[in-house]
């Protein structure tokens, strides 16, 4: 006999109904605050340079813009693509944002019913008021369970799991942004030792026939043995210098092979060649020597380009996350409501099981209420609030931090233009006043020793404009880093997802790439 005809028709209709229409009712209810954006004063302008400012809005991130482009160097161009899709932190990041993805999609699996199969043939011994029976039951049914969403605990849940994914997205564009800009300015250091290189080359060329000049003069008995003396320990110094650059060259091009996911033995970089002729102090305060541009910096930077820095927006969604997680606590003051249900056969035999005496059913529903748990639940959501408030004011202080970082290189970038100028007058000067106390020298007028000094003067000033050349580059780097990947990106809406992958399809060929470029760079 079918068990459902206990229920009248009436009744059987109406009870699923009322228990839909009361599950509709119920899921509107959420219990927690709702998330809205923690408010900050801001300044109205950046210190350095005017421009308008507003508050961030986190949008998706894509770290993987070519900003680089804005250098004109295909080498640094190709390295980066590398190091986009084999850096091992940017795969770690990556792997963590799929992580978070499937924590987010366990967290909504919670919003269906759970279902099961079960079947089973059991053969048993019964001894009932004397008769001793022995039959043999085959069972077949499917069994469900659901806890309805009443509280907005799994809704909270969600938010706060797809809120957390978000954020590693975010930590991997950050990732990815930190690996690219520590490679440009790894790069860009390298060729400005290489600049150095030249510099020096030139440099003990020319020692090297003011020591041949004084050996012949002392040869001759014009000057004395303390000159030769002098020429050559100038010479030495210099090539000794020369050779220190070559061990900090080898550290950054080491550098460079694990940045782009290659062992540091199997990686390098082929040195840029430069006109033959003695560096100028045009040369060495303009970045063409190097063969890259040096990005001009805005004079109003936008205040988007702040909303694009990942770890602004990652902070940000943390909040977003540990306030939904107030509401999960919350939920766990209010009964939780099961409903239940299970259908199938059962029968004494296989030929009876399908037919309709053999049919059972069940509907149940259970409600349960923590009456006292000592103070548990307050402790869980004082826990929530409190990560909730630090949270807020780590996101305060991330933005407190992006602002200094882009104030910093904004002022790094403008007193380095006015050095730069300066150091260049100064160059020209000490150039000047080594080819007089050289030519004073040759007319015996002027000492051995005062040619030393004038030529120490001239290769510090000299590589002084090499470096401060490498200074502006760097903080042209880092003003990209701090606003988040450049200001002249045309597109920073592809998802994270979309860069993994683009970055992935990109292994195969960057090798290559990165070879032609630096067979290239040497023409």
């Amino acid at each position: 006999m079918d068990s459902s005809a206990a229920i009248p028709p009436s009744r059987q209709a109406f009870a699923p109904s009322a228990i839909a229409l009361a599950a509709l009712l119920l899921a509107g209810c959420a219990v927690g605050p709702d998330y809205v954006r923690p408010q900050m004063d801001v300044p109205v302008a950046y210190k350095e340079t005017g421009g308008p400012w507003k508050t961030a809005a986190p949008q998706t991130i894509d770290a993987s813009h070519p900003w680089w482009d804005a250098y004109g160097d295909s080498t640094l161009g190709a390295l980066i693509v590398q190091a986009n899709a084999a850096n091992q932190n940017i795969r770690v990041a990556e792997a963590q944002y799929r992580q978070a993805q499937a924590i987010t999609a366990a967290a909504r699996a919670n919003f269906f019913p759970s279902v099961g199969l079960n079947a089973g043939a059991s053969r048993a011994q019964t001894n009932s008021t004397g008769t001793v029976k022995l039959g043999t039951t085959d069972t077949l049914g499917l069994a469900a369970s659901w806890e309805p969403d009443i509280w907005g605990a799994v809704r909270r849940s969600v938010e706060a799991d797809n809120a957390s994914a978000q954020a590693s997205a975010d930590d991997l564009a950050g990732a990815r942004l930190s690996i690219q800009t520590t490679l440009a300015q790894d790069y860009l250091q390298i060729r400005v030792i290489d600049l150095e290189r030249d510099l020096y080359a030139s440099t003990t060329a020319a020692y090297a026939k003011a020591l041949e000049l004084t050996q012949h003069q002392y040869a001759a008995g014009t000057v004395l043995r303390s000159d030769v003396a002098l020429a050559e320990s100038q010479l030495k110094t210099a090539q000794a210098q020369a050779v220190d650059l070559d061990a900090q060259r080898a550290q950054l091009e080491h550098a460079i092979a694990v940045l782009t996911g290659q062992a540091p033995a199997s990686f390098s970089l082929a040195r840029l060649e430069t006109p033959a002729q003695p560096p100028t102090a045009e040369t060495l305060s303009s970045s063409a020597a190097l063969r890259v541009q040096l990005p001009v910096t805005p004079a109003r930077l936008p205040s988007e380009l702040l909303e694009r820095r990942p770890d602004i927006a990652g902070a940000e969604r943390r909040v977003q996350a540990a306030n939904a997680n107030i509401g999960v606590q919350k939920a766990a003051y209010f009964p939780q409501i099961v409903l239940s249900a299970s259908g199938g056969f059962s029968a004494a035999s296989l030929a009876t099981l399908f037919n309709t005496p053999s049919r059972v059913w069940s509907l149940g529903a259970a409600l349960a209420q923590t009456v006292f748990d000592g103070g548990l639940r307050k402790a869980h959501t004082d826990q929530a609030v409190a990560a909730y408030d630090a949270s807020v004011a780590q996101y305060k202080q991330t933005v407190l931090g992006g602002f200094q970082q882009v104030e910093d290189n904004l002022s790094t970038l403008r007193v380095l233009d006015n050095e730069s100028a300066l150091q260049a007058d100064a160059v020209r000067a000490a150039q000047l006043a080594e080819r007089l106390a050289l030519s004073q020298y040759r007319a015996g007028t002027a000492t051995y020793l005062s040619v030393v000094t004038a030529q120490t003067l001239s290769l510090t000033n000299q590589r002084t404009a090499a470096q401060v050349l490498g200074r502006q580059l760097a903080a042209s780097v880092s003003l990209i880093a701090a606003t988040g990947g450049g200001w002249n990106a045309s597109d920073a809406s592809a998802s994270a997802n979309t860069t993994a992958s683009a970055a992935a399809n990109a292994t195969a060929n960057t090798s290559a790439t990165v070879a032609a470029a630096q067979k290239t760079s040497g023409n």
